[in-house]
């Protein structure tokens, strides 16, 4: 079985290595996970996975592989620990269904009865009311009906009577696509690094420290400055019309960027950058930034970010005097050209679902502006984008 586990979390796209399932294994002869099956699914989560967007997969296949006795075929296991019988009945039961376990004998009988069941049965059974089954009256199985019953081997609720889920799935969802936030979009972020000692000499150096002591014959302390990401980021943030719904998750990715860039600046725009931006939503109309001089005033080994949805009239894009909110003299276009040329690590992250793109003529002007590097904002998107602009 653990071999099938392995296997099938391969197939799924867990990257699990040999090493580590043996030392999954390893840990099972120890006795780490003794007869607990949630001990055991923390066990391997911790030994097998390595990256938090394959939770939900590794999940998935845990449910699937190890999911009860339904679908173990005819080899079931007739010896079950008392200790495991016990965590069937650890939570609270309400009033009614107490009454309902004493009605059967009480709860002790019931787990009695499945152990002598178990070990009696020698195969898989299909309705009926004593073995462990399926569509049947039994305590024990699944899509059947019992008032207080162990449910084992089915996916979700049906008649609100079992005493125990056996194999309830309670993990939440980690994947590529679901919703993002703040701690998942700094985990992707992280690929945007590069290392560097700057500053003042304030971190102690350990390895310095002893050879110097063991050479001048007293403690010698020695320090280096501290060690820190030295990438520097511009943001672009589209901001107001279309891109209203998307403000949570720009400000979780905002939050996010501000953690993990120690050299980062951010302006905002509205559908497209023309000859200003600004800094200050409340003071736009006051207080712009020539965007002339922004390109003379940050280096072309910065990285640059848009976030937007990209969704405009084309004309915003391509046309003098586009803009919605003002006369421009140069098309939005130009300035988004001008941008890509001046910073060669330049990209568009869009938090509109990659499945409407093509339906905007806007958002693909945009993408070829920037060579097809359009990311969607999701962990996935993140993960690509910053890949993209480490090369």
């Amino acid at each position: 079985m653990f071999l099938t586990f392995f296997s099938e979390l391969r197939g799924a796209g867990v990257p699990v290595s040999l090493k580590e399932y043996l030392t999954l294994i390893e840990a099972l002869k120890e006795g780490l996970a003794a007869y607990s099956t949630e001990e055991f699914y923390y066990l391997s989560r911790t030994a097998l996975v390595k990256d938090e967007r394959n939770l939900d997969r590794f999940d998935r296949v845990f449910g699937s592989v190890f999911k009860g006795i339904a679908n173990t075929g005819d080899a079931l296991i007739a010896e079950i620990p008392e200790e495991w019988l016990r965590k069937l009945a650890e939570k609270h039961l309400t009033e009614e269904e107490k009454k309902q376990v004493q009605a059967l004998g009480g709860l002790e009988k019931i787990l009695e009865e499945l152990r002598k069941r178990l070990e009696e049965q020698k195969g898989r059974h299909q309705g009926g009311s004593k073995w462990v089954g399926t569509a049947g009256t039994s305590p024990f199985g699944a899509h059947g009906y019992n008032p207080a019953g162990v449910r084992i081997g089915q996916d979700k609720n049906r008649n609100n009577s079992a005493l125990k889920v056996w194999d309830r799935r309670d993990f939440k969802d980690l994947d590529d696509t679901v919703e993002l936030g703040t701690r998942n979009i700094k985990l992707a972020l992280r690929r945007l690094r590069k290392f560097a000692r700057e500053g003042a000499a304030e971190e102690l150096d350990l390895d310095d420290t002893i050879r110097s002591t063991a050479r001048q014959g007293w403690l010698d302390v020695k320090l280096v400055p501290e060690r820190r990401n030295t990438v520097k980021v511009l943001i672009f943030f589209d901001v107001g019309g279309s891109m209203d719904p998307h403000i949570k998750v720009c400000e979780e990715l905002f939050s996010a960027a501000r953690a993990e860039f120690k050299h980062m600046e951010y302006f905002y725009f509205h559908n497209c950058i023309y000859e200003s931006v600004w800094k200050n939503n409340r003071r736009r109309t006051a207080e712009r930034i020539d965007t002339w001089k922004l390109l003379h005033t940050y280096p072309h080994d910065y990285k640059v970010i848009f976030v937007g949805d990209a969704s405009m009239s084309p004309f915003e894009l391509t046309a003098t005097g586009g803009s919605v909110e003002h006369w421009n003299e140069e098309p939005g276009l130009t300035w988004l050209q001008r941008i890509a040329a001046t910073y060669p690590k330049s990209i568009w992250v869009n938090p509109s679902s990659e499945k409407y793109w093509s339906y905007s003529p806007s958002i693909g002007l945009v993408s070829r502006t920037f060579d097809g590097r359009m990311f969607p904002l999701t962990l996935e998107g993140l993960d690509r984008a910053m890949r993209d602009l480490t090369r």
